[in-house]
Protein backbone atom coordinates (compact mmCIF):
# COMPACT_ATOMS: atom_id res chain seq x y z
CA UNK A 1 0.00 0.00 0.00
CA UNK A 2 3.19 2.43 0.44
CA UNK A 3 4.55 1.84 -2.35
CA UNK A 4 1.41 2.53 -4.23
CA UNK A 5 0.94 6.02 -2.31
CA UNK A 6 4.37 6.53 -3.23
CA UNK A 7 4.08 5.15 -6.64
CA UNK A 8 1.05 7.72 -7.24
CA UNK A 9 2.82 10.93 -5.86
CA UNK A 10 5.88 10.04 -8.04
CA UNK A 11 3.78 10.26 -11.16
CA UNK A 12 1.70 13.26 -10.17
CA UNK A 13 4.93 15.26 -9.73
CA UNK A 14 6.55 14.41 -13.20
CA UNK A 15 3.72 16.12 -15.18
CA UNK A 16 4.35 19.63 -12.55
CA UNK A 17 8.52 19.19 -13.02
CA UNK A 18 7.80 18.78 -17.04
CA UNK A 19 5.77 21.89 -17.37
CA UNK A 20 7.59 24.10 -15.47
CA UNK A 21 10.77 22.79 -17.40
CA UNK A 22 8.91 24.36 -21.11
CA UNK A 23 8.84 28.00 -18.92
CA UNK A 24 11.27 30.12 -20.42
CA UNK A 25 12.95 32.00 -18.14
CA UNK A 26 14.82 35.22 -17.91
CA UNK A 27 18.39 33.48 -17.94
CA UNK A 28 17.97 32.07 -21.02
CA UNK A 29 18.03 35.32 -23.29
CA UNK A 30 18.96 38.57 -23.55
CA UNK A 31 19.79 40.95 -20.77
CA UNK A 32 16.36 42.77 -19.57
CA UNK A 33 19.09 46.17 -20.53
CA UNK A 34 18.81 44.71 -24.11
CA UNK A 35 14.92 43.99 -23.93
CA UNK A 36 14.36 47.67 -23.05
CA UNK A 37 16.55 49.04 -25.39
CA UNK A 38 14.74 47.48 -28.01
CA UNK A 39 11.20 48.99 -26.92
CA UNK A 40 13.03 52.27 -26.77
CA UNK A 41 13.92 52.08 -30.19
CA UNK A 42 9.98 52.28 -31.29
CA UNK A 43 9.41 55.35 -32.67
CA UNK A 44 6.62 56.54 -30.54
CA UNK A 45 8.69 55.75 -27.18
CA UNK A 46 8.65 58.42 -25.03
CA UNK A 47 9.23 57.19 -21.01
CA UNK A 48 9.46 53.58 -19.36
CA UNK A 49 6.57 52.70 -17.12
CA UNK A 50 7.08 49.55 -15.64
CA UNK A 51 9.19 46.36 -16.38
CA UNK A 52 8.48 42.93 -14.17
CA UNK A 53 9.22 39.47 -14.92
CA UNK A 54 5.53 37.08 -15.21
CA UNK A 55 6.21 33.85 -13.72
CA UNK A 56 4.77 32.67 -17.51
CA UNK A 57 7.69 32.92 -18.88
CA UNK A 58 7.81 36.66 -20.56
CA UNK A 59 8.59 40.41 -19.52
CA UNK A 60 5.53 42.82 -19.09
CA UNK A 61 6.41 46.44 -20.57
CA UNK A 62 4.52 49.11 -19.84
CA UNK A 63 5.64 52.23 -21.57
CA UNK A 64 4.29 56.15 -22.70
CA UNK A 65 4.19 57.30 -26.45
CA UNK A 66 4.76 60.63 -27.12
CA UNK A 67 1.41 61.61 -27.11
CA UNK A 68 1.29 60.11 -23.55
CA UNK A 69 -0.70 56.92 -24.42
CA UNK A 70 -0.21 54.10 -22.60
CA UNK A 71 1.05 50.81 -24.02
CA UNK A 72 1.24 47.64 -22.90
CA UNK A 73 3.69 45.09 -24.30
CA UNK A 74 4.66 41.45 -23.57
CA UNK A 75 8.05 39.75 -24.69
CA UNK A 76 9.76 36.73 -24.13
CA UNK A 77 13.60 36.44 -23.23
CA UNK A 78 14.56 36.55 -26.72
CA UNK A 79 12.76 39.97 -27.27
CA UNK A 80 10.41 38.78 -29.35
CA UNK A 81 6.60 40.07 -28.62
CA UNK A 82 3.69 37.37 -27.23
CA UNK A 83 0.11 37.40 -26.67
CA UNK A 84 -0.58 37.74 -22.79
CA UNK A 85 -1.57 34.43 -21.79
Amino acid sequence: MKRAVILIGLLAAFPAAAQQADKPTPEAGKKPSEILAMIEQRPDFARLDEMSWEDEGYYEIVYHTSDKARVEVNVDPMGKPVEHR
